[in-house]
C-alpha cells in the first residue's frame, strides 16, 4: 500500500528511498497540504538522490518540502535534514536532538567509531541545519500547515530524544515502533547503544496505544493496519531480547562473542519461532544489524547491573 488517506482525508504517501539499492528499508512519509508537503523522516545523505527521484515522480521538487519532521537524529532517519534545510525546509525535532543537527560533529564521530570506512557508503554527507530553521517539539505539540495538523508524541526507549507523530488515525512510529517488512507479521526491536531502555520503551508503546491509531507507519518499513497485533509482536521481541541478554551477558567473554551469539540467537528466534522468511531476515540485517543491537543490549545490561 503506497498511498492512504487519514480519517480527515489527508493523503499520506510512502516513499521508498531505496537505501543501498534495496527496497523496503527506509521510508520517508509524504503528507500533502495546501502550501506544499511535509515529510516524516528525511532519510540519510546517501539517499538524497532517491528522495529527489520519489518527489519528482509525484510532480514535486525538494523546494516544495516545507516541513521535515524527524523522529530522532540517527543518520538513517535524519542525515539529509541539513540538505533539505538548504532547499528551504523547516526541521522539527526533539529538544535533545536539536544540538546534533546544528553541529553534527559528535553525532558523526560516534557513528564513525561504529561504521569506520563504511560511513560515506552507508550515510553520505550530513550537513548542519541552521538553528533558525529548527523548531523543537515537546509531547503534545502540534505542527500545523495548510489545513493539516500533526501531533508530536514523546516516545523514548530506542533513544532518549525520540518522537512519534500522530496524524488523525495514523501514527508514524520511527524506530520505537520496531522494524517490520511489508507482508510480514514479525516485528524486531532495533536496539543500538547508547540509550536503549526497554522499560521506557514499553511506556512509549502505551502512549502510542492511547492515541488509538488505525495505522502504524514505522520508518522501516511501511503502513500497517493491525496496530494491536504489531505492538504485541514488538513487546514479545523486547521481552525475548531482555531475557536473552540476562542469560548470556554474564557468560560472554567479550563484546564480539556476545555479538556473535546474539546474531545466531536472533536469527533462530525470528525465523524458527516467529516465522520470518530468509529474504526478510537479510533486509532486517541490512537496516537493523543484530551486531549493533547486541552492543546496545550489552550497554543496557552493564548499566542495569552497575557495570
Amino acid at each position: 500500500m503506497e498511498t492512504i488517506r487519514s480519517r480527515s482525508g489527508v493523503p499520506v504517501e510512502v516513499m521508498d528511498l531505496h537505501f543501498q539499492g534495496q527496497s523496503h528499508l527506509i521510508a520517508s512519509y509524504l503528507i500533502r497540504h495546501e502550501g506544499g508537503v511535509m515529510l516524516v523522516e528525511t532519510g540519510p545523505g546517501s539517499t538524497i538522490g532517491g528522495l529527489e527521484l520519489e518527489l519528482g515522480r509525484r510532480g514535486l521538487r525538494p523546494g516544495d518540502v516545507t516541513h521535515a519532521l524527524l523522529t530522532h537524529v540517527h543518520l538513517d532517519h535524519a542525515g539529509a535534514a541539513g540538505w533539505l534545510a538548504q532547499q528551504g525546509a523547516h526541521i522539527y525535532v526533539h529538544p535533545n536532538g536539536a544540538p546534533h543537527l546544528v553541529d553534527p560533529t559528535k553525532l558523526l564521530s560516534s557513528a564513525e567509531r561504529i561504521y569506520g570506512d563504511d560511513m560515506d557508503r552507508l550515510w553520505g554527507e550530513c550537513l548542519p541545519v541552521p538553528e533558525a530553521q529548527i523548531t523543537t517539539l515537546d509531547d503534545g505539540d502540534e505542527i500545523a500547515a495548510g489545513g493539516v495538523a500533526v501531533v508530536a508524541l514523546e516516545t523514548p526507549g530506542h533513544a532518549e530524544h525520540h518522537l512519534a507523530y500522530q496524524l488523525d488515525d495514523i501514527c508514524f512510529t520511527g524506530d520505537v515502533g520496531g522494524v517490520r517488512m511489508p507482508h510480514s507479521g514479525v516485528v524486531v526491536p532495533p536496539m543500538p547503544p547508547p540509550e536503549l531502555d526497554p522499560e521506557r520503551w514499553r511506556r512509549s508503546l502505551k502512549h502510542i496505544e492511547a492515541q488509538r491509531p488505525e495505522y502504524l507507519a514505522p520508518t522501516h518499513f511501511g503502513l500497517f493496519l493491525d496496530p494491536a497485533e504489531h505492538l504485541a509482536a514488538l513487546r514479545r521481541g523486547l521481552r525475548a531480547a531482555e531475557q536473552w541478554v540476562e542469560a548470556e551477558a554474564p557468560e560472554a567473554e567479550s563484546a564480539a562473542a556476545l555479538q556473535e551469539r546474539y546474531t545466531a540467537w536472533l536469527r533462530r528466534w525470528a525465523q524458527e519461532e516467529q516465522g520470518l522468511d530468509a529474504e526478510d531476515w537479510a533486509r532486517h540485517e541490512a537496516i537493523n544489524p543484530s551486531w549493533m543491537s547486541a552492543l546496545g543490549l550489552r550497554r543496557y545490561w552493564k548499566k542495569r547491573h552497575g557495570g
